[in-house]
C-alpha cells in the first residue's frame, strides 16, 4: 500500500528542456538505453563496494542488468540489483536537472543540434533522455541497506510524484511507457542490437526478456573493456565505452590504453573528452579517474591519480596491488601512487603530445588550452613537456587563433636573435593595435599575443624556451637585435633633456619619469612598466578581486618624430603644454587598455584644446 505520497515539482524549467533535448536528439534518440544501462552499471559498481565493508549487504546474487519488454502495454524495463536509492537520494538525483548549472545550461541551448546534443553531454542529464521516447517514467528502487521500497513518476511535464511501496528486492527498476509512434524499441532484434553496440563491455550480463516468452536471454559479453588486448577492441568499442564511463554524447577526441607490469600492475584506459565540462573553471568540482582494484570498482572520482590541471581527463583504473578496501585517505599515504601519479600524467602528455601533431589538436586548444597553462605554473617537473604543448597567437598569424607553438617561433628566429618577445594584454584587438609594437613590426621581428588570464603567470614561470629568454615588450629597458639605427635611450634622453625635463615636472603627480622612446614609429606615446613592477593586466584583476596594491606609477616613453610632440616641443603656452602633456598620457592608457583616472578631466582637455584650435584658426584666417 502506498503511504507518504507527495507531489513535487522540477527545479528547473523541465518542459523546456526537455523539449530542447528532443530537438537535439532526435536523431539519435535511441541513446536512451545506453544511459539507462549505464546507470545500472553503476549501482552495480557501488554496492559491490560497499559490501566490502558491510559482507552481507549483496549477499548470494549475481550483481546483473535485466532488460523486459512488454509489447501488450508498451513498456521497457530497465532492471538492476544494485546499491539502490533512498527516497531523499531519489528527490536529489531524479528531481534536480542539471543541478548547479541549469541556468547556465539553458543559456548555452541554441538550437543547433550537434551543438546541444554535446552540451547535453556535458550537464549530465543522460537519465532525462527517455523522455525523447517514453510520455510516462517510473522509477521503483529499494536500497540495499534499507527495507523501505520508494517509487517516483513523471510525464515530464513539470512535476514528480513520489511515494512508498512494498518492495523486497534491493535495486532499481525503471519503466518506460513509449510514445505510440516508438514502438521500434518494443522489438527484440532492435533493443538487442543496442545492447552489443552500447553495452557490450558493461562488466555485469545484460539479459533481455519478453514477455510471454519463458527463457531470458544473455546479450552483451559481460567483459570489463580495459581488461582485453588492445588488438581485440575495435575504435567503435573505445569509443562506445568513453560514452558509458563519461555520460557524454560526443566521441573522445584520443584516447590510451595501457597495461604495466613489474614491481606494479595495474591497467589504465584514459580519455580526452571533445568538449568541456561545464564546470571545467571550478577547481573544487568532483574530478579523476575511476578506480578500481581488481576490476572491484573503488570509487568514481579518485582525483590522486593526475594533477589538478589535467583534471578533464577521463578514464579508469584498475590496480593489482591496492587493497581492497582503500579509502580516499589511504590513497593519500599509499607509497606507490606517486609512481602512478608520475607514470600516469606523463601518459596523459605524451598522448597530447602526439595529438599535437594533427588536426584535432586546435580543437583541444580552444577547449582545454588555458587549464593546460595552470600546469606550466603547477607542475615544474614537466615544465618542458608542457611547454611544447602550448599555443598562441602572434603577429606571424593574421586571426586571432591561438595556433603557433613556442617551437614554431623559434624556427622562425631571424639571424642574431636570442629571444622570444610577447605582449600582454586584455584582448586580441589591444595587443595586435599596440604601439609596443611599431619598431618590432617594422624589424619584421616577431610576438606573441598574450590575451588570456592566465598568461601573466604563465610567463612568469616559463621564463625561457630552448635557451630563448621570453621578454616582456611593453617593460623599460628593451633590446632590440641589431638596433633601430638611433641613438641609445640614454643619449636622446639627454638630447631632449629640456622638454623631458618640463613633462617631468607637469606629470610627476601621474608618471614614474619621462623617456625618449626607441620603440615608437607611428604613435606619439606609450607607457612601459618599470622591471619590479605589476603589469597593469595583473593589477586590474588583483585590484578586481579587492586586493589592495601599492601605488605604482607607469613609465611615460614619447616618439621625439611625432607631430604632436614636435607640436607639444614647441609650445609656449603653459596651460596648452600641461594639457596636451597629459593628453598624450591619457591616449597612451588607453591604447594599453587602461581605464582613465578621471574620465571627465580628459574630456574637458580635450574639449579646451579643440577650442584653441578652433580660435587659432580664425585668428589665421583673420
Amino acid at each position: 500500500m502506498a503511504e507518504n505520497k507527495e507531489t513535487l515539482g522540477f527545479q528547473t524549467e523541465v518542459r523546456q528542456l526537455l523539449k530542447l533535448m528532443i530537438h537535439s536528439l532526435y536523431s539519435n534518440k535511441e541513446i536512451f538505453l545506453r544511459e539507462l544501462i549505464s546507470n545500472a552499471s553503476d549501482a552495480a559498481d557501488k554496492l559491490r563496494f560497499e559490501a566490502l565493508s558491510q559482507p552481507g549487504l549483496q549477499g548470494e546474487d549475481e550483481l546483473a542488468i535485466r532488460i523486459e519488454l512488454d509489447k501488450e502495454n508498451r513498456q521497457l524495463s530497465v532492471i538492476d540489483n544494485g546499491i539502490g536509492m533512498s527516497r531523499q537520494e531519489l528527490i536529489d538525483n531524479l528531481g534536480t536537472i542539471a543541478r548547479s548549472g541549469t541556468a547556465e545550461f539553458l543559456e548555452k541551448m541554441t538550437g543547433d543540434q550537434q551543438h546541444d546534443a554535446q552540451l547535453i553531454g556535458q550537464f549530465g542529464v543522460g537519465f532525462y533522455s527517455s523522455f525523447i521516447v517514453a510520455d510516462k517514467v517510473t522509477v521503483e528502487t529499494c536500497r540495499a541497506d534499507e527495507g523501505q521500497a520508494v517509487r517516483w513518476t513523471s510525464d515530464g511535464e513539470g512535476e514528480f510524484t513520489i511515494e512508498n511501496i512494498e518492495r523486497e528486492q534491493r535495486g532499481t527498476r525503471v519503466t518506460l511507457h513509449l510514445r505510440e509512434d516508438e514502438t521500434e524499441f518494443l522489438e527484440t532484434f532492435r533493443i538487442e542490437s543496442l545492447i552489443r553496440k552500447y553495452s557490450d563491455h558493461i562488466g555485469f550480463p545484460v539479459s533481455l526478456h519478453v514477455a510471454g516468452e519463458d527463457d531470458d536471454k544473455v546479450v552483451n559479453s559481460a567483459t570489463a573493456l580495459w581488461t582485453l588486448p588492445r588488438t581485440e577492441i575495435s575504435d567503435d568499442e573505445y569509443k562506445e565505452f568513453y560514452k558509458h564511463l563519461a555520460h557524454d554524447f560526443a566521441d573522445p577526441l584520443t584516447w590510451s590504453h595501457n597495461r604495466v607490469e613489474g614491481k606494479r600492475e595495474y591497467t589504465s584506459l584514459l580519455y580526452v573528452p571533445a568538449t568541456a565540462p561545464f564546470d571545467l573553471w571550478n577547481r573544487e568540482a568532483p574530478r579523476g579517474l575511476k578506480l578500481y582494484v581488481q576490476r572491484v570498482f573503488i570509487m568514481d572520482d579518485a582525483e590522486q591519480f593526475l594533477p589538478l590541471y589535467l583534471r578533464f581527463v577521463k578514464g579508469v583504473v584498475d590496480s593489482s596491488d591496492l587493497p581492497l578496501n582503500v579509502s580516499r585517505e589511504l590513497l593519500q599515504q599509499n607509497p606507490d601512487l606517486t609512481a602512478m601519479r608520475s607514470a600516469l600524467t606523463k601518459r596523459v602528455l605524451d598522448m597530447l603530445a602526439k595529438l599535437a601533431r594533427g588536426d584535432d589538436y586546435e580543437k583541444f586548444w580552444g577547449e582545454f588550452g588555458q587549464v593546460l597553462k595552470e600546469g606550466v605554473i603547477e607542475d615544474v617537473a614537466n615544465k618542458d613537456k608542457l611547454a611544447k604543448l602550448l599555443r598562441f597567437a602572434s603577429t606571424h598569424g593574421r586571426e586571432d587563433k591561438q595556433d603557433q607553438s613556442l617551437e614554431n617561433y623559434v624556427s622562425r628566429l631571424q639571424d642574431g636573435q636570442d629571444k622570444i618577445y610577447y605582449i600582454l594584454a586584455d584582448s586580441y584587438a589591444t595587443a595586435i593595435a599596440s604601439p609596443h609594437l611599431e619598431q618590432l613590426r617594422k624589424q619584421g621581428l616577431e610576438v606573441l599575443l598574450l590575451t588570456d588570464r592566465i598568461d601573466p603567470w604563465l610567463v612568469d614561470a616559463l621564463r625561457d624556451y630552448d635557451g630563448k629568454e621570453l621578454v616582456d615588450i611593453a617593460r623599460t629597458g628593451l633590446e632590440l637585435p641589431e638596433g633601430d639605427g638611433k641613438l641609445s635611450q640614454e643619449a636622446m634622453n639627454k638630447e631632449h633633456k629640456p622638454l623631458l625635463k618640463k613633462m617631468r615636472r607637469v606629470l610627476k603627480d601621474r608618471v614614474e619619469s619621462v623617456n625618449v622612446s626607441r620603440r615608437l614609429v607611428d604613435s606619439a606615446a606609450c607607457v612601459v612598466s618599470g622591471d619590479d613592477d605589476l603589469g597593469p593586466q595583473v593589477r586590474r584583476m588583483l585590484e578586481a578581486s579587492g586586493q589592495s596594491l601599492p601605488e605604482s606609477k607607469p613609465i611615460l616613453e614619447i616618439n621625439v618624430d611625432h607631430p604632436l610632440v614636435a607640436r607639444l616641443s614647441a609650445e609656449t603656452d603653459e596651460g596648452r603644454f600641461d594639457g596636451l602633456s597629459n593628453i598624450l598620457l591619457d591616449h597612451a592608457l588607453l591604447a594599453e587598455g587602461t581605464q582613465l583616472d578621471n574620465p571627465a578631466a580628459y574630456v574637458h582637455r580635450m574639449n579646451t584644446l579643440l577650442l584653441d584650435i578652433e580660435a587659432d584658426s580664425k585668428n589665421d584666417q583673420a
